[in-house]
Formats: C-alpha cells, sequence, structure tokens
C-alpha cells in the first residue's frame, strides 16, 4: 500500500505536466533559448512529467518513476537558474522565490528517493 504523501507526489506531477498542456507559452518563456525547439520540449516535458507521476504511484513500477523525477528535477535546475539570469523568464516572480526554488527542488529529489524500493 502506498502512503499518502507518495500519492501527493504522483498527483503534483501528473497535474504540473497537464498544465504544460494547458499554458504552454508560460512554459515556453521560461525555456532557456539553448534548448531547442521549444514548444515541441515543452509538451515533451508535460508528457514525461505526467508519466513519471503515474509510476511512481504503481509499486511494480515506482522504483523507474522515482529516477524519472530524480532525472527530471535535475534538468529542470537549468530552467530555474535561468529564470534567475532572465528578466523576461522570471515571470516577475521576487527574486527571493526564484532562489527559494533551487533548494526545493533538492528536497523534492529526497522527497522522491524515499520511495525507492529497498
Amino acid at each position: 500500500m502506498l502512503s499518502w504523501h507518495q500519492y501527493l507526489l504522483g498527483l503534483i506531477f501528473i497535474i504540473a505536466g497537464a498544465n504544460h498542456f494547458r499554458t504552454p507559452k508560460i512554459y515556453e518563456r521560461i525555456m532557456p533559448l539553448y534548448i531547442p525547439s521549444p514548444s515541441f520540449m515543452v509538451l515533451l516535458s508535460g508528457i514525461t512529467e505526467m508519466i513519471a507521476g503515474f509510476l511512481i504511484l504503481n509499486p511494480q513500477t515506482q522504483t523507474l518513476g522515482v529516477w524519472a523525477i530524480i532525472g527530471q528535477l535535475v534538468i529542470f535546475l537549468t530552467v530555474h537558474i535561468y529564470m534567475l539570469q532572465n528578466k523576461e523568464a522570471s515571470l516577475q516572480l521576487p527574486k527571493w522565490f526564484l532562489i527559494l526554488r533551487i533548494p526545493l527542488q533538492f528536497g523534492m529529489m529526497y522527497w522522491a528517493s524515499q520511495y525507492l524500493m529497498p
């Protein structure tokens, strides 16, 4: 049986991934310029976030889901750093909030790692 917080993590990723399809322009705005095909990458990252969210909700695939989530969070660090460096990409969010998101990524990696099968 999965814990409520594992369900919560999976749901966060499923909703976050689905949001890429609801508001793709926001995600395209925060995409670093060196990443090719921003529209495609936004949709691809949305799909992979949802898949990772579903994978962590199944005991048979949760280890794969954990590694998918951790891998995505590592990749997404580039977006968070870009948002700190680029005023337009910052979405007018306060600098302290953009800075706080970076350690939050590591906290989420730790959270996900709690569901690695022994």
